[in-house]
C-alpha cells in the first residue's frame, strides 16, 4: 500500500511552485489531495498566469493519486469555511494541512526602505501571506485535531536561524516569512495536546514556472544557468519533504520545529527528480552568501 493511502490532504495553494510539487507528491504516496487556489481555467488571479488548479489536479492523478480542485481565495472567510465543510462532507476527514498560500511576487521591491516601499503593496503582500494561513488554519484545525497525527506544514522562506541574522529583501517581505515561521511554531503549542504537529518548512532555490522564465532556461536545460542557479531544486523536491513528513509515524519529534528540504532530504533519504539532494540553505551560508564563486555540486550528493 502507499504510504498515505487513506489519508485527506489539503493543500493551500496549490496552482503553481512549491503547492504544485507537494500535491503531485501527496498524491503520489496515496492520499484524496484537495488542491485550491484563486486560479481556474475560467478565470485567472492578478498573478496572471497560464496555470490553473484543475492542471495541478490532472498531475496528481498522473502520478496516480486522486485530487479535487477547488477555486479558492484564501482571503474571504466564506469561502474557506465553505472548503472545510466541502473536505468535511466528501472526505470526513483530515490528515494534512499545508498552507502554502503566498501570491506575494511582484508586491517588494528589493532593499527598498520601509519609508520608500509602496504601502499599498507591502500589506497586500501581508495579508495574502499571514491572513490567509490564519483564515485556512482557523476553519480547517477543527478537522485535522479530530484524529491523532495530523500535520499542519506552514510554508515559508528560510529557515529560522537563517532569517533571524538575515536581512530578507524588505521589512514587509522579512516580516511576511518571519511570521510564518511563527505562526508554525504557536501552532504546534495548540495542536500537541491532540497529538497533532505543526511545523515550518521552506524549499531551497525553486525551479517554480516564474523563477524558470526568469533565468530564460526550462526543467530540462536549468544546469545552463549562469551563477548559482546549480543550486536549485524542482518543486517536487520539496514535495517529497512533505510526503516525507506525513508518512513518518514519529512526526511529532519535529513539533514546532524549523526545517527545510534538503534537512529533510538527509534524513529520510528521498532525492530531488535528477537523483541529487541540494541543500541550498547550508550553501547560501557556506558560498554564496560570502561572496565564493558558484560551486553547487558537493552541495547536491545524496
Amino acid at each position: 500500500m502507499a504510504a498515505l493511502s487513506g489519508k485527506v490532504a489539503l493543500v493551500a495553494g496549490a496552482t503553481r511552485g512549491a503547492g504544485r510539487g507537494i500535491a503531485i507528491e501527496l498524491g503520489a504516496a496515496g492520499a484524496h489531495v484537495f488542491v485550491t487556489g484563486r486560479t481556474t481555467r475560467e478565470q485567472q488571479s492578478e498573478y496572471a498566469r497560464p496555470e490553473t488548479i484543475e492542471e495541478t489536479a490532472e498531475l496528481v492523478e498522473a502520478a496516480g493519486g486522486t485530487a479535487t480542485a477547488v477555486q479558492v481565495d484564501h482571503l474571504v472567510p466564506d469561502q474557506v469555511a465553505e472548503l472545510a465543510q466541502r473536505i468535511d462532507r466528501d472526505a470526513g476527514r483530515l490528515d494534512v494541512l499545508v498552507n502554502d498560500v503566498w501570491g506575494g511576487e511582484g508586491l517588494f521591491g528589493w532593499d527598498t526602505k520601509l519609508w520608500e516601499h509602496d504601502l499599498a503593496k507591502g500589506l497586500r503582500l501581508l495579508h495574502l501571506q499571514v491572513d490567509t494561513h490564519l483564515i485556512t488554519s482557523h476553519f480547517a484545525l477543527p478537522l485535522l485535531i479530530r484524529r491523532a497525527g495530523g500535520l499542519v506544514v506552514e510554508m515559508t522562506d528560510g529557515v529560522a536561524d537563517y532569517n533571524a541574522r538575515t536581512y530578507r529583501n524588505s521589512a514587509f517581505y522579512d516580516l511576511a516569512k518571519a511570521s510564518v515561521l511563527r505562526l508554525a511554531w504557536s501552532q504546534g503549542h495548540e495542536l500537541k495536546e491532540y497529538g497533532c504537529t505543526a511545523v515550518a518548512l521552506t524549499p531551497g532555490w525553486l525551479r517554480s514556472e516564474m523563477m524558470l522564465e526568469a533565468f530564460g532556461v526550462t526543467e530540462n536545460t536549468w544546469r545552463t544557468a549562469p551563477g548559482h542557479f546549480g543550486i536549485s531544486e524542482s518543486p517536487r523536491y520539496v514535495g517529497r519533504a512533505v510526503a516525507a513528513l506525513a508518512a513518518d509515524p514519529d512526526v511529532a519529534r519535529w513539533n514546532q520545529a524549523s526545517l527545510s528540504s534538503g534537512q529533510l532530504a538527509r534524513e529520510y533519504g528521498f532525492t530531488d527528480l535528477d537523483g541529487s539532494a541540494p541543500d541550498a540553505w547550508r550553501y547560501m551560508v557556506e558560498v554564496m552568501d560570502p561572496g565564493h564563486p558558484p560551486n553547487p555540486e558537493p552541495y547536491r550528493v545524496p
